[in-house]
């Protein structure tokens, strides 16, 4: 089992950088592969970020690229992901997901690649 509970999020204008974290619990995440999703009012939940469990190989939508950035603390069981230069389009609840078992994969993008999520942080960005 493992637990997932992500924190940072708020209300931030245009332009400004949050760093969510996703605490985690449990033995297995230094070997977990993680992600990040969100989900924006009336939209499916889309793919964000992902890292692999050693945090050598990163994953990002193609259209977050250079503005999020994810990061791992094995030491800390915890989970980061960088947003800086925030858009309105940004807003959503985020979601830290973990995938505890391995397919020989570096990364996972698809939601049901992931066996535990957490409640998710919501973001909201103003213009």
């Amino acid at each position: 089992q493992v637990q997932l509970v992500e924190s940072g999020g708020g209300l931030v204008q245009a332009g400004a950088s949050l760093r969510l974290s996703c605490a985690a619990s449990g033995r297995t995440f230094s070997s977990s592969a993680m992600g990040w999703f969100r989900q924006a009012p009336g939209k499916e939940r889309e793919f964000v970020a992902a890292i692999r469990w050693s945090g050598t190989s990163l994953y990002y939508a193609d259209s977050l690229k250079g503005r999020f950035t994810i990061s791992r603390d094995n030491t800390k069981n915890t989970l980061y992901l960088q947003m800086n230069n925030l858009k309105p389009e940004d807003t959503a609840v985020y979601y830290c997901a973990a995938r505890t078992t391995s397919s020989g994969s570096y990364y996972y993008a698809a939601e049901y690649e992931y066996d535990y999520w957490g409640q998710g942080t919501q973001v909201t960005v103003s213009s």
